[in-house]
């Protein structure tokens, strides 16, 4: 549940300032007037601004859900969506006949459809949470992938003792190449650039 205090000339100026700051509809917020405020003597001395409480009374996990949804429907794609949380990691499965769509090209669309969900999650959730999409087990077939190239360029700049650029990807994939690497004493990675064209090296030592 997001909570947030909002003041304005007017109680009904309070709750417009509150909505604009959530990113909410106004049927989706709990109102409680703590101050109607006051105006005070000609509009100025004395007066008082109105203080109000909203609470968003919305579930984060389905508004993610639901956004999920509307973009398949969007691409003409019928979907089943699964959800599940574990900490601060919120799973979705989407389960389809046309899962190439929803993955493009090496998870291109997947990965920005992750990125615009956690967004929208995180508008509505207290505290900051990581969405993970899946789709046909993409991510744990895309794991093994990067991990097997991880290892096949370290052994490369090893041999050839000439530092290696990868391609632009996402830090959770990065993530992932860092980690089967970090027990190699011979070589390092790091990355480089900004997003999205941030991308990592491995580098010999």
């Amino acid at each position: 549940m997001k909570e947030l205090t909002a003041t304005g000339q007017t109680v009904e100026e309070a709750i417009e300032k509150g909505i604009s700051q959530l990113k909410v509809s106004r049927e989706k917020v709990d109102i409680k007037v703590i101050d109607e405020g006051k105006k005070g003597i000609f509009g100025i001395f004395g007066s008082r601004l109105a203080i109000v409480k909203l609470t968003v009374n919305v579930d984060p996990v389905m508004e993610a859900k639901q956004f999920l949804s509307d973009v398949c429907k969007q691409m003409d794609v019928e979907v089943n969506i699964e959800s599940t949380i574990d900490g601060k990691y919120v799973y979705f499965q989407l389960n389809s006949d046309k899962t190439g769509l929803l993955i493009g090209k090496r998870g291109q669309t997947l990965n920005a459809l992750q990125i615009l969900t956690q967004v929208v999650l995180n508008r509505f959730s207290e505290e900051f949470m990581n969405v993970i999409l899946n789709a046909e087990n993409y991510r744990e077939k895309r794991e093994e992938t990067l991990v097997l190239l991880a290892n096949r360029l370290a052994n490369k700049v090893i041999k050839e003792k000439k530092e290696i650029s990868l391609e632009p990807m996402p830090s959770f994939e990065r993530k992932i190449i860092h980690a089967a690497l970090a027990d190699n004493e011979k070589i390092k990675t790091y990355s480089v650039g900004t997003d999205p064209h941030r991308h990592l090296v491995i580098s010999p030592k």
